[in-house]
């Protein structure tokens, strides 16, 4: 097992296949997080996902909110196994990979990913193994982190080395996402941070919450918040929501799948935030302790 343990720390560390689409560390790694729960971070996953991969982008979505499986929710999915599975059962990760309907792929954390800092060095190898699965057919993971500030969500951003920041107007919201703002600039996690602000009556209150923000990391954190996009509130993501079906496949011309469209072209066209120290595969060894 030691053996095969280097093998795999030797082949995260070779130079990665570049394709289209793909940042300099394999795929393209991005984490959405939100400073409070129910500000529609899962919903801009899911339906941002969709959108990328109607663009011809190889899509992951890992769900790393723990215990809450809100992906399967929204896509009406019930996936048999999860990352548990692999790390403590004998399933291997083509098992756990669940295709969708909508051409991307989901994986379900379960309760192995609040385990991640415990692995052994068998289940260290299976981990490895796993990532590397994914090395040369995914070209953007999305990383449903949980709500809040605990070790499970920085340490899936460190891995991941891009993050979107999901907010809405209410005054709770943006305290809280200054507060995980202030611990990702304090800890030099990522360089920098998105920001998406949801449930707005029209650009221009996006524009301002978005603004108010980034002074004030600006100002206090010398921290950079970039404003993605604007999502406005719209009754078709409450309609989508309830029919356990994405947004942007049930109400494609809806103002908020057209919002979320227009977030997946910046984002694509954007170059990807230069990673530091290294690849995801190595970021998140380092993350949880493990490399």
């Amino acid at each position: 097992m030691r053996d095969q343990a280097l093998r795999l720390r030797l082949a995260a560390q070779a130079p990665p296949l570049q394709k289209i689409g793909t940042g300099p560390g394999g795929p393209r790694v991005i984490a959405v997080a939100s400073g409070k729960g129910g500000v529609g971070k899962t919903s801009l996953v899911v339906n941002l996902g969709l959108v990328l991969g109607r663009m011809q982008q190889r899509v992951l979505l890992l769900d790393a909110d723990l215990g809450l499986a809100n992906i399967e929710i929204l896509l009406g999915l019930a996936p048999r196994y999860s990352l548990r599975d692999v790390l403590y059962g004998d399933k291997h990760i083509r098992e756990v990979v669940t295709p969708t309907p909508y051409g991307v792929r989901i994986v379900s954390g379960g309760s192995g990913l609040y385990e991640l800092a415990n692995l052994d060095s068998a289940q260290q190898a299976r981990l490895l193994d796993m990532l590397l699965y994914f090395r040369d057919d995914t070209d953007y993971i999305l990383i449903d982190t949980g709500a809040g500030i605990n070790k499970n969500v920085i340490g899936f951003t460190a891995a991941a080395g891009e993050v979107i920041v999901v907010i809405t107007p209410e005054p709770t919201s943006l305290t809280d996402a200054y507060s995980l703002l202030k611990v990702l600039a304090r800890f030099g996690i990522v360089s920098e941070a998105w920001v998406v602000v949801n449930r707005v009556t029209g650009d221009r209150e996006g524009e301002h919450v978005a603004a108010r923000l980034a002074s004030a990391a600006e100002r206090f954190l010398r921290f950079p918040v970039r404003h993605l996009g604007t999502i406005s509130e719209d009754a078709a993501v409450t309609a989508a929501v309830m029919r356990q079906h994405p947004l942007v496949a049930s109400y494609p011309m809806s103002p908020a799948a057209r919002q979320i469209a227009a977030i997946a072209h910046r984002l694509l066209h954007r170059e990807a935030v230069p990673a530091r120290n290294g690849n995801f595969i190595s970021r998140l060894l380092r993350a949880f302790g493990l490399g």
